[in-house]
């Protein structure tokens, strides 16, 4: 769908790195087939961006076919600032064609007066021109991109004809408060004490049984950071222990209500103490500084 302050651009790279977190246990990154919305939504907001509007894809071609090339990589390791080996699967030699236009940000009501379709059309037109106003990443900071204004329809695209095919969940769009809100105005969030509840709820609703959640949020953790004595329920381990109802799990807290706790944890032992006890918390502090 074409509206009138449509922009349509071709972006290529050699490599690009469309990953998900929940992909990324143990520090192993793995691209999606193509760009997530919220990706194509940054390289957009490279070329051109202001609060007074926010930035809509519409539709995406895939010109070259799709390949992936897997690098050994020496992160970091945050345990004890020393190299670690990670494997992160890249998109190869990528190039796409979209089509976005942009919409006014009815949570900026003091911008009205900059809501000129116009003017921001036509810069966004010359920064495309110039190739963008900040660097085009491709998914991550290692993976440059470029940009052009181009015919959306114009070329020969490796899938034409081919029919429809799943290529995978996207999950981590991310909108700040001053785009989202609830029906009555309030802003909304769900990224701060409801972050690991949303997490459970979303991955148990039928994506992955009990068992693999706990993992991510466990041992898994406590393995990528290097702490051998947390993550799991032995003898000689730390006993952190969290008791919760999944099909209770709620994340309630938003912007204007930001200390609603997530509903359905019922207790939290830290090192063995009781921070919360049957919905109420207890006082006690007995956590401790693990890495530095």
């Amino acid at each position: 769908m074409r509206f009138s302050n449509s922009v349509e651009l071709r972006i290529w790279g050699r490599y690009a790195l469309f990953s998900e977190p929940i992909t990324r246990v143990g520090g192993e990154k793995c691209s999606y087939p193509v760009p997530t919305y919220q990706a194509l939504k940054g390289i957009l907001e490279s070329c051109y961006w202001k609060p007074t509007f926010i930035w809509c894809p519409d539709e995406l071609r895939v010109m070259r076919a799709i390949e992936t090339e897997s690098k050994g990589i020496r992160p970091i390791r945050y345990s004890d600032g020393k190299n670690d080996l990670s494997f992160y699967t890249y998109l190869v030699n990528v190039e796409y064609r979209l089509r976005a236009h942009f919409e006014w940000n009815e949570h900026r009501p003091d911008l009205t007066g900059d809501r000129d379709e116009n003017k921001h059309y036509f810069i966004a037109r010359r920064m495309l021109e110039r190739g963008g106003r900040r660097d085009i990443y491709l998914g991550a900071r290692e993976c440059q991109g470029y940009v052009e204004p181009c015919v959306f329809d114009e070329g020969e695209s490796d899938y034409e004809g081919v029919p429809d095919m799943p290529l995978g969940l996207d999950v981590s769009a991310v909108d700040y408060v001053q785009r989202t809100a609830f029906a009555d105005g309030r802003p909304e969030n769900k990224r701060s004490t409801g972050t690991y509840c949303g997490f459970v709820k979303y991955l148990t609703s039928g994506r992955e049984p009990l068992e693999t959640m706990v993992r991510h949020l466990t041992s898994a953790a406590a393995e990528a950071l290097g702490l051998s004595d947390r993550g799991r329920v032995e003898p000689g381990f730390a006993a952190d222990l969290v008791l919760f109802d999944p099909a209770k799990l709620d994340a309630r807290e938003n912007f204007a209500e930001p200390a609603q706790r997530p509903a359905g944890i019922d207790s939290v032992f830290v090192n063995g103490a009781p921070v919360l006890l049957r919905g109420r918390f207890t006082g006690a502090r007995p956590g401790e500084v693990l890495i530095r």
